[in-house]
Parts: structure tokens; C-alpha cells; sequence
């Protein structure tokens, strides 16, 4: 039996930065009222030559750098992305032929802002039945294309971005609770409140149910996230770093609080990158490797939540 381990990451964002200001001058808003209730400042925002296989492949492109490997030697690519305009072929195989890659397995995962959770889970699964070696684990979202640019309550949220982890297998990494890979999923759904978050129509367009989900958010996800770290067998004070999904900072914040991860580094990529949906975890855990701040080794919870009232959390050993 052999385990995963993330072994290096990547990302990658737009140079346009749309600000407050910005966006002021398009719809009925203001720096203050953006700032006070989602705590977002920028957004970096693709143009239409960055379609989201290519911020992808710049992000993949990174993160194998990082870690020392070559295109070839990945033999599985998941993408996980819900604004993905064509079915096929999919990002990951158009990502696979943009990096050269030789014959990988490539699939897709929607599950919208929990996308990349859900696909390091999926990496981690088939490493360890055998099926894979190594995999690259991509979240790339070009919120923009999908954004209601006359609606204030949305649009001020939603940025563009990619961020990328190569996973590679590690016996060590099967040891039980506490060991060094990638620990156990812990994921799930509310059917019910399912149109909470909406990328529906054609063309499709971001909507949700804000409230809906900011109270879901704050009281329902801390237990569920404290479950992640128990499963993992580490304490929510040992974590080294919290990712959550940098959805809104007045959900980060709290959610974080309430998990009793008092001595953890909080992703706070909210504030200069707004929502980026799968892209926002990687992106984060990527800056705040990149930056120094978070040590290697050190236990770091990733937890998505958002569309399909969905969520997937794990905790692994920083790279």
C-alpha cells in the first residue's frame, strides 16, 4: 500500500488587476461597500486570448519546474474547473497537449469552488490503488466570462486565476493519522440548498443565494472542518496553515476562528485575488509557500466549499 504526498506547487494569474475603483465606474458601488462586506480590494481579470486551459498550463508548468519533473513524467492530469466552455476536448487533455505531455490520463472535475479539493482527493485515490504515480492537480476558473458585469452583488466578487500541485506516490506517506502525505477526505454535499450557487442560462452567468450561503457557511462548515483535522489525526491548534476557499473574508475569517486553528497561518488571497472558484485554494497555498510563510512539512488544512452546496477537506504536509 502506498500513499500520496504534494511535492511542489504552482500558479498562475492575469495581469489586468481590476480594483474597487474599477468597478465603480462600471455599476453602483464603492470601494468602502466591497471592502466592508467581502473584504475583496483586486481582481486580476483574463482577456480573451487566456482561455482556461492556458492559465492552467501556466500554473502545471510551474509547479512541475518546482518540483524538478518533466511533462513526461506525469501519468495523470486532473483539471478542476466549472467554466470550462467546450465538453471536449477537456481542459485536462488540452493542457496535457500544451505542456507535451505523452500519454496521461486526463479528465475534468466540476464541483465549482470545492473543485480542486475534490480532485487532490481523486489524485490521492488512484495513487494509491495503483492506478497513477504521479498526477498533476490543477483548479482553474475564468470567473470573468461568467460574471453578470450589471449586477453589483456579483460581480465584485469574481477573479481569474489557476493554481497547480504535483502529486507523487509515497509509501511513507500510507502511515496512519499524523503521517507525512495527503490525510483522508472528508466530503459531501446539501442537495437541498443546492441552487444556492447557480452558473445556469445561456451564456451562463454566476448567481447565489448570498445570505444563504454566508449563514451555511459560518455555522454549518467549522464542526464538519474540525472532522477533517480528526481524521487526519492532528489537532486544529498543530495546523500549520488554514486554505479555506477564498470565497468571501467575512466567511473566511470566522470559519477559520471557529475551527481553533489559533496558531495557523490564515490564506487570506481573498483581499488581492476576489473569488477565483477551483483556482482559489492552490493559488493560495502556492503564495504562501512561495512567500515563506508557511514551513515544509508543517500540517496545512485545504477545505472547498461553495456551488452545489458542496465541500471536501484534507489536511497535508506542506511541500
Amino acid at each position: 500500500m502506498t500513499g500520496s504526498r504534494v511535492v511542489a506547487l504552482g500558479h498562475y494569474q492575469p495581469a489586468k488587476v481590476l480594483t474597487n475603483d474599477d468597478l465603480a465606474a462600471m455599476v453602483d458601488t464603492s470601494d468602502e461597500w466591497i471592502t466592508s462586506r467581502v473584504g475583496i480590494k483586486t481582481r486580476h481579470v483574463g482577456g480573451p486570448d487566456e482561455p482556461v486551459d492556458e492559465m492552467a498550463a501556466h500554473a502545471g508548468a510551474k509547479a512541475l519546474a518546482t518540483a524538478g519533473l518533466g511533462p513526461s513524467d506525469i501519468d495523470l492530469v486532473l483539471v478542476a474547473t466549472s467554466t470550462a466552455i467546450d465538453r471536449s476536448p477537456s481542459m485536462a487533455a488540452r493542457v496535457a497537449a500544451r505542456l507535451g505531455m505523452g500519454s496521461p490520463a486526463v479528465m475534468d472535475i466540476n464541483v465549482v469552488c470545492s473543485g480542486f479539493t475534490h480532485a487532490l482527493a481523486t489524485a490521492d485515490h488512484a495513487i494509491r490503488a495503483g492506478a497513477a504515480t504521479r498526477a498533476l492537480v490543477i483548479g482553474a476558473d475564468k470567473m470573468a466570462d461568467i460574471a453578470d458585469w450589471t449586477d453589483r452583488s456579483t460581480c465584485v466578487l469574481l477573479g481569474d486565476g489557476a493554481g497547480a500541485a504535483v502529486v507523487t506516490a509515497d509509501p511513507s506517506a500510507a502511515e496512519a493519522p499524523g503521517g507525512p502525505g495527503i490525510g483522508p477526505v472528508l466530503w459531501g454535499s446539501v442537495p437541498e440548498m443546492g441552487n444556492a450557487v447557480r452558473i445556469e442560462g445561456t451564456p451562463p452567468r454566476f448567481a447565489q443565494e448570498g445570505q444563504s450561503v454566508y449563514r451555511w457557511a459560518t455555522t454549518q462548515l467549522p464542526p464538519i472542518a474540525r472532522r477533517v483535522c480528526e481524521k487526519a489525526g492532528i489537532a486544529p491548534k498543530d495546523l500549520g496553515a488554514v486554505v479555506l476557499h477564498q470565497a468571501n473574508l467575512r466567511i473566511i475569517e470566522p470559519v477559520a476562528r471557529k475551527i481553533g486553528a489559533v496558531n495557523a497561518v490564515i490564506a487570506r488571497d481573498v483581499v488581492d485575488s476576489g473569488n477565483t472558484s477551483a483556482a482559489s485554494i492552490p493559488m493560495a497555498l502556492s503564495k504562501l509557500v512561495e512567500r515563506g510563510e508557511v514551513a515544509s512539512g508543517a500540517p496545512v488544512l485545504l477545505f472547498g466549499f461553495g456551488g452545489n452546496l458542496s465541500y471536501a477537506g484534507q489536511v497535508i504536509r506542506c511541500p
